[in-house]
């Protein structure tokens, strides 16, 4: 209907601020940049690329031949599949580098709390963004598996432990003994004496400590890969702070040659960064027992982690309380003389509150894709387009993955947000449900109209305000990927997705393929399919599984 196709005002394909053309900004007036606009637009010549030029307000507009813009696009989506948007000229001659991740990074038989969640997919995204690019990328999971909790863990695990319960979940039963045994040692000082000298065992190498801590270990990765496995998550390497023991007492020996060690009153030695006794800039790398701290130790894994891999970037993705920590270990690497240490980079993020479960605040992350399931089974039961499932509990769980994913990446990552699950699941808005659905919408026209008009297509059945808009935006897949790989912000890749799923929403309601001449529904066919790749591309890099019926 012309109504419709009123609201859509032709958009320019490109468009050229005279401006940013102009040496210094500031005393060009209105009247004069628009002067220069014009002279530059009757200057241009069309061709057989460019076939229309305009000028706005202080701009010229580039309208391209609309044959060769569906042409070309249509044609780079399907051949390009999976890497379309990434072999754009944007990221060419683009050295093939080593990147080394370090995200998730739980505490054994601690809580998994909501920073964990948040650096675990913000992690898989950048390690996921910088595969696509061509890099070489390690996935590592650096595990707080070392310390004075193994000592109360394995005297817990002595008075409250029960080996199957150990066997068979692994993670709750060492987080109820971890909680009992810290409220015992609390009233019973002999608890609290018998936890010390376990631990002490540990850091002497006793045979018979280190087995219970290696059964606790082991037992804890092979569940986190089991459950990360849900959450479409992997890791090349379960790394972990037990690793440095010996390597961060070789950190203390060098930074003492250096004459950079300082012995406090207390026993303590700690290294002044500012050389002036500035306290703010004092960072303790040693107890006074002579014992490591997670400083000495994040610096002993990043010394191992360069001899081993050799990285041109390494980066991690904590949460914002650690950015000091990070500045201090970065900076503490420079003065051992380490020059790598600027490729050392930490991607700080905000902090979510208020996310809870059926079982109260997060504890595990099990609990909090068991609560997303749930929410989304309910859902999908309550709405009536839903169809028979062949695996609702599979779908449930990718669709709601999706909805959290998309809530947590809709913002700036150093931004705290309140969470509430009502939001994430909403039906109506900007959500991750919004986009499977989109995703599984357009899979279900390929089903429902086959795929064999595929090869050749007519562009003239594609001229319609619609049509033009999704191709305009499939045009810019590659600037949005290039802003996210720049900044390691998702947040590009979110509000564009969002917005082919609206324009892909549109055009389904006026471009019927039902009814239409076969070329017509060919080529309509065609622009749906091209929809559906580049909205699964983006929502993959994104760590989403993209579902096909729901």
């Amino acid at each position: 209907s012309p109504v419709s196709m009123s609201v859509f005002r032709e958009v320019a394909d490109f468009q050229l601020s005279v401006d940013s053309l102009l040496e210094n900004n500031n005393d060009h007036s209105r009247p004069d940049i628009q002067l220069q606009t014009v002279r530059l637009a009757e200057k241009l010549k069309c061709d057989t690329v460019v076939s229309e030029i305009s000028t706005g307000p202080g701009t010229v507009n580039f309208k391209i031949n609309r044959e060769l813009l569906t042409k070309t696009v249509l044609q780079e989506v399907i051949e390009d599949g999976s890497k379309y948007g990434l072999k754009s000229e944007l990221f060419s001659g683009l050295p093939q580098k080593k990147i080394v991740v370090e995200f998730s990074s739980p505490n054994v038989a601690k809580k998994f709390h909501v920073g964990h969640l948040r650096s675990t997919i913000i992690g898989n995204f950048i390690a996921n963004l910088k595969e696509a690019l061509g890099h070489q990328v390690t996935r590592i999971n650096y595990l707080g598996d070392w310390g004075m909790q193994f000592g109360l863990l394995g005297t817990g695990f002595q008075l409250f432990g029960y080996e199957e319960k150990l066997q068979s979940n692994p993670l709750q039963h060492l987080f109820e003994v971890y909680v009992q045994v810290n409220k015992e040692a609390a009233d019973d000082k002999s608890v609290a004496k018998s936890a010390h000298e376990f631990f002490q065992r540990l850091e002497l190498g006793d045979t018979q400590a280190l087995a219970l801590w290696q059964k606790f270990r082991d037992l804890s990765i092979e569940e986190y890969i089991r459950i990360y496995k849900r959450l479409g998550v992997h890791f090349d390497e379960y790394s972990g702070e037990s690793f440095y023991r010996e390597k961060s007492q070789e950190v203390l020996k060098l930074l003492d040659s250096k004459g950079l060690l300082q012995k406090t009153i207390k026993g303590t030695a700690v290294v002044d960064l500012s050389g002036s006794g500035d306290p703010s800039s004092i960072c303790t790398v040693m107890r006074s027992d002579g014992t490591s701290l997670y400083a000495t130790r994040d610096l002993a894994a990043a010394i191992d982690r360069m001899d081993k891999y050799n990285f041109d970037k390494m980066i991690y993705v904590t949460d914002k309380g650690q950015k000091k920590h990070f500045q201090q270990v970065f900076q503490m690497l420079q003065i051992m003389g380490y020059d790598w240490a600027e490729r050392c980079q930490h991607v700080p993020f905000g902090v979510v509150q208020g996310m809870k479960t059926r079982r109260g605040d997060v504890t595990f992350l099990e609990d909090v894709l068991n609560e997303i399931r749930l929410r989304m089974l309910q859902n999908m039961a309550s709405a009536k387009t839903t169809r028979e499932l062949e695996n609702p509990q599979e779908t449930a769980e990718r669709v709601g993955l999706a909805a959290l994913i998309i809530q947590d990446f809709r913002g700036f990552l150093l931004s705290d947000y309140q969470f509430s699950w009502d939001r994430v699941f909403q039906s109506r808005g900007d959500t991750g449900v919004f986009l499977q659905y989109t995703h599984a919408r357009l899979h279900s026209l390929e089903e429902t109209f086959g795929c064999g008009y595929l090869n050749d297509f007519n562009t003239a059945c594609l001229q319609e305000p619609q049509s033009v808009s999704i191709l305009q935006h499939l045009l810019r897949f590659d600037e949005v990927l290039y802003r996210s790989a720049q900044d390691l912000q998702p947040r590009h890749i979110v509000s564009y997705l969002l917005t082919l799923s609206h324009l892909a929403a549109m055009a389904h309601k006026t471009l019927h393929i039902k009814n239409s001449p076969p070329e017509v529904a060919g080529a309509r066919l065609h622009l749906f399919r091209a929809v559906r790749s580049v909205l699964a591309n983006g929502m993959t890099l994104l760590g989403i599984t993209p579902v096909c019926r729901m």
